[in-house]
């Protein structure tokens, strides 16, 4: 697998003709959203859709409802302004930053949480750069620095070891974290040489995005044993959907799928309130209730945190089933998984 092969499969994308003519589907449709929200989706990411209206195909597939959403905003926590002190970067939360790379990615998501922007910006943080930089040297509250876009992974490797590189040389101290798709819609992407690069500059940490078990296949499976045998730790923030995983069983055997492949489970999203998803915007009880139903059920390690990400910077916070039901001054009164009411002394 070298560069050549994955730019190849990157550019080789299904057509609108193609995705009308191979699943009866109008092309009007795709061709109303895409004017405003772009559609791409590369052949190999194509080729998982078994049938019209699947997990894959929900969320790939343009869908006329993202044009008539009243409902979300186009950027409810303010990244473009309140959170950016500098162009492509966001900072939000007092120890860490995000870096927005590029605004290109291998398969454009309906569910994006930066609609507004992903596929239809010019790339322009290599412009900025060096006052990114700047503005990490001087603010030594950062520890964490996030690689994000767009997908990061979709700049050459050069580029990469060049960002790498200079953010490392400017914070000798800070964990750097690579938030990508790649691994499930271009797991082509991972290749040995990217992994020696992402090697020379540890702590470096790579959280991926896994929505369906369909999407864990052999490529993605040599894929993650290429960077986890680079000793890169590996995590996944799930988004829950409507129509793609808003099931117990769909859950639980994507989080013990990624969990065989050495992808820890870390993060599963509800929706965010972005303009053209709120048709993929399950019930929050719904997660409640599979969240509980997960725990005593599978692995611990396999159970990621159940979060909502709140508006205008707010940042992410925990949605916990209510396990203590009742508190005394000698005990916890405390339902189990299986429903069982037991005591918890104090």
């Amino acid at each position: 697998m070298n560069n050549a092969h994955w730019k190849e499969i990157l550019y080789d994308c299904a057509g609108i003709d193609e995705v009308s003519e191979k699943f009866c589907f109008p092309k009007k449709d795709i061709k109303e959203v895409s004017a405003i929200y772009p559609f791409k989706v590369n052949r190999y990411y194509f080729s998982l859709i078994e049938k019209k209206g699947d997990p894959v195909w929900t969320q790939s597939i343009p869908d006329l409802r993202e044009l008539s959403d009243e409902k979300g905003f186009e950027d409810p926590f303010l990244e473009d302004n309140f959170l950016s002190p500098v162009p492509n970067l966001i900072h939000r939360y007092k120890d860490r930053v995000i870096l927005l790379v590029t605004d290109k990615c291998a398969m454009y998501c309906r569910h994006c949480m930066r609609k507004r922007r992903v596929g239809l910006r010019e790339d322009s943080f290599f412009d900025n750069f060096e006052d990114i930089l700047n503005y990490i040297r001087n603010h030594e509250e950062i520890s964490d620095i996030v690689l994000s876009g767009g997908d990061p992974l979709l700049v050459s490797d050069e580029k990469i070891d060049f960002v790498l590189e200079k953010i490392r040389n400017a914070r000798k101290d800070c964990i750097i974290r690579i938030h990508t798709r790649t691994l499930c819609t271009l797991p082509q992407r991972i290749t040995p040489r990217l992994c020696e690069i992402l090697k020379k500059y540890f702590p470096i940490y790579l959280n991926t995005h896994f929505n369906h078990w369909a999407e864990i296949t052999p490529e993605v499976q040599q894929s993650s044993s290429m960077l986890a045998d680079s000793g890169i730790p590996l995590g996944c923030q799930t988004v829950f959907l409507k129509g793609v995983n808003d099931d117990y069983d769909i859950l639980y055997r994507l989080f013990l799928s990624l969990l065989k492949i050495r992808i820890r489970p870390y993060y599963l999203h509800h929706p965010d309130p972005i303009k053209g998803i709120s048709h993929l915007k399950p019930e929050i009880d719904r997660g409640i209730e599979i969240m509980k139903r997960l725990r005593g059920r599978i692995s611990g390690m396999a159970i990621p945190y159940y979060m909502i990400d709140l508006p205008e910077g707010g940042g992410k916070v925990p949605i916990l089933p209510e396990y203590i039901k009742e508190k005394n001054k000698d005990c916890l009164i405390v339902e189990n998984y299986q429903g069982k009411i037991c005591r918890y002394p104090l």
